[in-house]
């Protein structure tokens, strides 16, 4: 599914302020002091103290000084923990297979796969050619190289030198002899373009600053499209660039100016056709342009209209259509791909069946789609023959289609997971219905030296009744053996924004709580995807709070059913998640013994009320505008973490940011830390910014097991396991 279809968190900027005094840490027990510089806001006749505004300013030297202080009193704090960092981050590592190999995925006339290597942060991106009568996918021993391996990229050999890298494009062009890839070496999500020449290995003198993800090749891979953003970081243009010419020289295909809307853009899997997508969060556009004309005035499918939402996927002679138009939880229809009209319906309207994505291959549609909070693929042979769904065996599990680069063909590539099942690669044929796992991700032996064993493990599918009778479901994974009796900690995880579905998934970090005797649980509240567009609907805009007392009723219902108690329950979300972390503390402080937030948008309702910051137009579809509704504003004030603290007996909450996230900017978790101290003093509070990242966190594999590691050990700390 393409970024634009899933914002799944808040885009948030800098602001500027008075700069602060710091206090430093004086004591052992000391946090830093932020200085309470005010300053007001109103709004509806309402007036807003704001006391640490000043620390948006990122680039003054006081915001630094007093993150760093955070830190290093956060270190102090948790210093007790660093042997039990130490074995966390290690058993990790042992358990991960270091040097290993992607399954290759094939497209045209090669395969293609990313390694990696023992010691090293990053992937290394690679293809091989396809040998005679080769029809499954190679393998190596122990992740070697593939014999006659070409390295296009090496993310290692990228990073040298910096602190933070990601890459945000990497697109081979048709006949395979280009590689479009840009790079991030700090975090803000603002990528540098660049073409290589995969036949000599040389890169091209193209280069273009400041692009965001998304690009496409025109069929004889003359002409790239990429995309930028505007002042508010917003993705608003689409341009085509000319391989070989100047960036100067680009030419802007399409612009969005509607502040709602974002765009995006990609080449359709039949490689005829170059997407444009225009979405805001509850209406779409797409536009068309021929692959083969890259100079081709862009067509539109269907023109927008306010609250309807379609995606468009390439199939023969039309072209398909998933959308919303009457159908709550989506239909499939197709128009004409000569002249774009009516849509026809392929698929009606199944209430409690969200269809979300459909995939065209020459022979086979293949949708995926959920329904009772499970996720499907559902199969359409075309020109005759019954459409089936493809079955899973487990009660939990997660399934989608992998990358399938292919159109001609008449197998797909999967990858299915559960709670207690590693991520497993399948190849499934669409006419025999065979499946062959391909590769299922290797769990080594741990510190005692026994190889991973899921019948050791147990998964379970509960409900939790919200406060207004609505059944919340709750996904949970335990060592098998785990007393019901009320004795066992419990980590709780939310997020319930955006419609993203927190499906099962399997983590190898998490083997270390569970085998501790942790339970680990997921409450999949309103806001969420997991049980349809309704279920979004009842957690977003006047309806957000739902988010809220729905995750309280599942830490209650954990208690209750003698999963856990609520002196051995922690709370963990990030992102929108986080502002859930944020709203519960404030709701039921009781109900937990501590609180992971990371990245967390706390202070929704200031980031809200500013369009100037980045995406805030945009988001105003999910959370309301309280600009200009009074209602929206004292909704939103009702529950906004920051606005909310109060002086009461809160858990030991732990907040992790990130000082170059463009999402959630950092000072959202720095003035929640900070207000905490001054209105409910004596709680443990703790800050950790990492100086060099974005949203994501860090960037390196290892730096990044290292952070769960700490944020593990913090855990088992609140739960008594240390």
């Amino acid at each position: 599914m393409p970024w634009w279809r899933l914002s799944g968190c808040r885009w948030s900027g800098a602001r500027s302020g008075p700069a602060g005094n710091v206090t430093a840490v004086t004591t052992e027990t000391a946090p830093p002091t932020a200085k309470r510089v005010p300053a007001e806001r109103t709004h509806h006749g309402d007036t807003v103290v704001d006391e640490y505004a000043w620390l948006a300013a990122k680039d003054d030297p006081e915001t630094i000084a007093y993150l760093t202080a955070e830190n290093a009193y956060t270190e102090e704090r948790t210093a007790h923990l660093a042997a039990l960092r130490a074995d966390l981050y290690e058993e990790i590592r042992q358990r991960t297979r270091e040097t290993d190999l992607t399954v290759p995925t094939r497209k045209g006339g090669h395969w293609y796969y990313t390694r990696t290597v023992e010691g090293q942060q990053y992937g290394v991106h690679c293809r091989r050619a396809v040998r005679d009568s080769e029809t499954d996918p190679p393998v190596s021993a122990d992740g070697a190289p593939l014999d006659g391996e070409e390295v296009l990229l090496d993310g290692n050999l990228l990073a040298e030198g910096h602190d933070f890298f990601s890459l945000g494009a990497f697109d081979v062009s048709p006949d395979g002899r280009w590689l479009a890839y840009s790079t991030d070496f700090s975090g803000d999500e603002r990528f540098t373009l660049r073409v290589k020449d995969l036949t000599t290995g040389e890169l091209l003198p193209d280069e273009i600053p400041g692009t965001f993800y998304g690009t496409a090749w025109s069929t004889d891979a003359s002409v790239l499209f990429y995309v930028t953003v505007d002042d508010a970081w917003r993705p608003n243009r689409v341009w085509r660039h000319t391989v070989g010419s100047a960036a100067a020289d680009d030419v802007v295909v399409q612009q969005e100016d509607d502040e709602r809307f974002w765009v995006g853009v990609e080449l359709t899997r039949s490689e005829k056709f170059i997407l444009i997508d225009i979405h805001s969060k509850i209406t779409s556009e797409v536009l068309v342009i021929p692959a083969a004309n890259p100079t081709g005035t862009p067509a539109v499918i269907a023109p927008r209209r306010q609250g309807i939402e379609y995606t468009v996927e390439h199939h023969g002679h039309r072209f398909l259509i998933l959308h919303n138009d009457g159908a709550e939880d989506f239909a499939l229809a197709f128009t004409s791909a000569d002249a774009p009209g009516d849509w026809v319906p392929l698929i009606e309207h199944s209430p409690g069946t969200r269809l979300e994505a459909v995939d065209a291959f020459a022979n086979h549609l293949v949708v995926s789609l959920r329904t009772d909070g499970l996720t499907g693929l559902r199969v359409l042979p075309v020109g005759g023959g019954d459409e089936y769904d493809i079955d899973f065996p487990e009660p939990l599990y997660s399934v989608g289609l992998d990358a399938n680069p292919e159109y001609r063909t008449g197998q797909v590539r999967l990858r299915y997971s559960s709670l207690v099942t590693p991520d497993s690669v399948y190849d499934y044929d669409l006419v025999t219905r065979q499946m062959v796992l391909r590769r299922q991700k290797p769990v080594l032996p741990g510190p005692d030296g026994r190889p991973y064993d899921p019948a050791e493990y147990e998964q379970h599918r509960d409900w939790a009744l919200a406060d207004d009778g609505t059944r919340v479901p709750i996904s949970l994974v335990c060592r098998v053996g785990t007393p019901r009796d009320g004795s066992a900690p419990c980590e709780l995880y939310g997020y319930g924004s955006y419609e993203a579905s927190m499906d099962p998934w399997f983590s190898v970090a998490r083997l270390s709580l569970l085998d501790r005797g942790v339970v680990f649980a997921v409450a999949h509240t309103r806001g969420g995807g997991e049980l349809g567009r309704r279920w979004y609907d009842q957690g977003k805009l006047l309806a957000k709070k739902n988010t809220f007392t729905d995750f309280v009723a599942c830490a209650r219902h954990l208690v209750k059913s003698g999963w856990t108690a609520s002196d051995r329950l922690v709370a963990r979300g990030a992102s929108a998640g986080g502002l859930l972390m944020g709203a519960v503390a404030n709701l039921a402080p009781d109900a937990f013994a501590g609180i992971v937030a990371q990245v967390p948008f706390v202070d929704a309702l200031t980031s809200i009320l500013d369009p100037s910051l980045p995406l805030t137009v945009t988001e105003w579809e999910e959370w309301g505008n309280p600009l200009e509704d009074p209602e929206v504003y004292a909704y939103m004030k009702s529950y906004t973490p920051y606005e909310n603290v109060a002086p009461v007996d809160y858990p030991a909450i732990l907040a992790v940011t990130s000082l170059n996230d463009t999402r959630v900017l950092y000072s959202e978790p720095a003035k929640w830390i900070a207000r905490l101290r001054a209105v409910a003093p004596g709680g443990d509070y703790l800050l950790k910014t990492e100086m060099g990242a974005g949203h994501g966190g860090p960037s390196g594999r290892y730096d990044a097991w290292r952070e769960e590691a700490f944020i593990n050990a913090w855990i088992l700390d609140r739960l008594g396991r240390a």
